[in-house]
């Protein structure tokens, strides 16, 4: 069915375009300059803190009742510090001696420090009660604590500092005392740094694994080390820009380390799918130029290929809107990094790399030292990024529109068979499975839970202002199902609780049914489970609001490009069947334990899908689907709007669009692959989520169900009402 054509007049991206490159060398002294005061800013510390010094560990999610509940537990803003010591002789006058020391050296006007080997024994030599949680139960440990009071709702960061720094000592030294002891120090601070150095290191490698390998395939792309590069020019831009943008956002909330690799994953991604866009199609318009000048080639390349990346990063952007429905600090930071990503991304995109071409043009279309290696000619010509009118994707195609009805329900089965153990789905919240058993941090905490039960983060944890009340709730959490039993009272600060211990992988059932048995009285429900529940909460109630917000903006924006109903409907359900196959293979991987070998974890710390890494990969999951979407529609309404019939438009936009999105996908799902090689299970999961979800996509969705569905349907594919057809006719989004 033939479309109306496509006006002659420059788009936004044209003139954005011809703007960037009257003066290439102004344009790119802007980018450089900008890039430079963005860099020194937010890693040179030249506002006094940088990026890394700002981020911290906080998995704040609004106000909720567990947080309220630990506010109430902490007294305040005072910071905690303890040295853990386990398997050693406690009668060992070396060991009373080295804690003597570090008391004395720490305790001051701000600093209390609790020594439990200085406590008096009771007559019969046990333990005063009070002092019980300091013990492990076998008697062969002992906790020191040291507790740095706040000053006018601060604490002294360098202070603390020092008291963590002293505890690390004197753990060194117990360790040398006895090599068979466990001695680590522990405190908040502590982890944020063993976090930060994690997502650094992380980061590190992700990068160090992504980059090469994307220059190898852009290589194979192009033929070329100048063309290949030139991409990698908008991914760096798109990094420090949008980590420059992270920095600012640090002065309004409170950001966790897990945000920048979440943020620098996506900017790389992104920017090299553009990047390839924008070259590719400017390689294909000089070879077809008729005399235009490189000007002109530009411009027309910004107002076809460009637009593409204007509405992709437009569709993504409002994926990450949704982010910001979430009353959750850390989900509404990734939505602002996502959201200031994407914008530099398309605006390197639409300016900066124009001006490269426009520098480098002729460059960049002579054959490259590639092409004269031995044997690389085929391969360049078979994977290379112009591609001709018949090949491997038009007869893909073909053969898929012979059985299209077929094509179509056997790709929704297999989407739907991967996507089956959703149904056994566990959210999780992060917690200390989120680190690697070789870290410090994570020994500290697991031989807490394993030998000081009563001092570690209980699973449930009832909290009261009355010691009278909580006995009454108490006994009545007592005769729940899956509680195991309920600790004894005690009183911290200003408020009295209980720990209640529960039935493996229950602690969810057992925060709802303690709440339902609440005294009338003040009371709260607090612990690790209760977290995952108020936190999944909090997100549950921003879901039909961000669903509203994605789905609408799609379906809107996909409208006024091609003037029909089906296509974003079908688009979003593509994206869904997708996006549901990815996570089961996710929950198969992570949850049931069968990724635990090659991606170097213990399944049986991974209680289930981390919550945030679910939300991540459906929206930014659904953004890179779109993407996909945006290059092959475009390509197709080209051929529709030439007059070409449905079904071989389909055929030659899925064969003119195919070796990008190949050569796309690849990259984005090393870039992927490669943050998932980490060590934080958080950033572990996520980036194995969403490299399936890429695969799932470029591969079953784009080169199958798509063609199929869209030749099955092609009678109704660019159907919408009446009303709507005057509306796009007013409206729609044009070159």
């Amino acid at each position: 069915m033939a479309r109306e054509g496509l006006s002659g007049r420059p788009g936004v991206p044209g003139r954005l375009a011809r703007a960037s490159t009257r003066h290439p060398l102004v344009t790119l002294a802007a980018w450089a300059v900008g890039l430079a005061a963005v860099a020194a800013a937010t890693f040179g510390g030249v506002l006094g803190e940088g990026l890394f010094d700002r981020l911290g560990s906080s998995w704040a999610w609004g106000d909720v009742e567990s947080a309220e509940a630990d506010e109430l537990q902490s007294g305040g803003d005072d910071a905690s510090s303890t040295l853990l010591v386990h398997g050693v002789d406690l009668d060992d006058p070396a060991l009373a001696r080295i804690t003597a020391e570090l008391a004395a050296d720490l305790a001051g006007p701000d600093v209390t420090v609790v020594d439990p080997l200085a406590i008096p024994r009771m007559p019969d030599g046990s333990v005063p009660p009070a002092a019980e949680r300091l013990f492990s139960a076998d008697g062969e440990g002992f906790l020191l604590t040291a507790t740095v009071r706040a000053r006018d709702g601060a604490v002294d960061g360098a202070l603390v500092d020092r008291v963590d720094a002293r505890l690390a000592e004197a753990a060194s030294e117990l360790r040398a005392l006895d090599p068979d002891a466990t001695a680590e120090a522990g405190s908040t601070a502590l982890l944020v740094d063993s976090i930060m150095e994690l997502s650094q290191s992380d980061l590190a490698r992700g990068e160090a694994i992504a980059l090469p390998i994307a220059l190898l395939v852009m290589l194979v792309v192009f033929g070329g080390f100048l063309a290949a590069g030139t991409p990698l020019v908008g991914a760096l831009v798109s990094i420090v820009g949008g980590l420059g943008a992270l920095f600012g956002f640090t002065y309004l909330l409170e950001i966790n380390t897990t945000v920048m690799n979440v943020v620098t994953a996506v900017g790389l991604g992104l920017s090299i799918d553009y990047g390839l866009l924008i070259v590719s199609r400017f390689r294909e318009e000089s070879r077809h130029a008729d005399g235009r000048s490189r000007l002109d080639v530009i411009a027309r390349t910004a107002d076809t290929a460009g637009r593409t990346v204007l509405y992709s990063g437009i569709v993504f952007g409002i994926a990450a809107l949704g982010m910001l429905c979430f009353d959750a600090a850390i989900v509404r930071a990734i939505g602002l990094g996502a959201l200031s990503v994407t914008t530099i991304s398309i605006l390197s995109a639409l300016t900066l790399l124009p001006a490269l071409l426009a520098l480098l043009g002729s460059a960049l279309l002579k054959p490259g030292l590639l092409t004269r290696l031995p044997g690389a000619g085929p391969v360049l010509r078979r994977f290379g990024d112009i591609a001709p009118d018949e090949g491997l994707f038009s007869r893909l195609t073909r053969r898929v529109q012979r059985h299209p009805a077929l094509i179509t329900l056997a790709c929704a089965a297999v989407l739907v068979l991967l996507g089956s153990p959703v149904l056994h789905l566990r959210i999780a919240n992060t917690s200390v499975d989120t680190l690697p058993e070789s870290s410090t941090q994570y020994e500290f905490m697991t031989t807490l839970q394993e030998h000081f039960p009563q001092a570690a983060d209980p699973r449930v944890v009832l909290v009261t202002e009355s010691e009278a009340v909580l006995a009454g709730w108490a006994d009545a959490a007592s005769g729940l199902e899956h509680v195991v039993e309920v600790g004894e009272l005690e009183q911290v600060n200003e408020v009295w609780r209980a720990n209640v211990q529960v039935e493996p992988r229950t602690g969810g059932e057992v925060v709802r049914e303690v709440r339902e048995v609440r005294p009338d009285a003040a009371g709260w429900v607090t612990g690790a489970d209760a977290r995952t529940v108020d936190f999944s909460d909090t997100l549950a109630d921003g879901v039909p609001w961000a669903v509203l917000v994605i789905a609408l903006g799609t379906i809107v924006l996909l409208f006024l490009m091609t003037g029909s109903l089906v296509v974003p409907i079908k688009a979003l359900v593509a994206s869904v069947l997708s996006l549901g196959a990815s996570l089961g293979v996710l929950v198969w991987g992570f949850q049931e334990g069968n990724f635990a070998g090659f991606m170097r974890f213990d399944p049986d710390d991974v209680l289930g899908v981390d919550v945030l890494v679910l939300l991540l990969t459906l929206v930014f999951g659904f953004g890179l689907a779109m993407d996909y979407e945006m290059f092959i529609l475009s390509r197709i309404t080209e051929q529709v709007e030439r007059g070409v019939d449905d079904a071989e438009a389909i055929a030659r936009g899925i064969q003119r669009s195919g070796r990008i999105i190949t050569s796309a996908a690849l990259i984005i799902i090393v870039v992927f692959a490669g943050f998932a090689t980490g060590d934080l299970m958080v950033i572990k999961q996520l980036g194995t989520a969403l490299a399936v979800a890429v695969l799932l996509d470029a591969t079953l969705v784009r080169c199958l169900l798509v063609p199929a569905f869209m030749t099955w349907q092609r009678r109704i594919m660019w159907w919408a009402p009446a009303p709507l057809k005057r509306l796009h006719a007013r409206f729609a989004l044009r070159d």
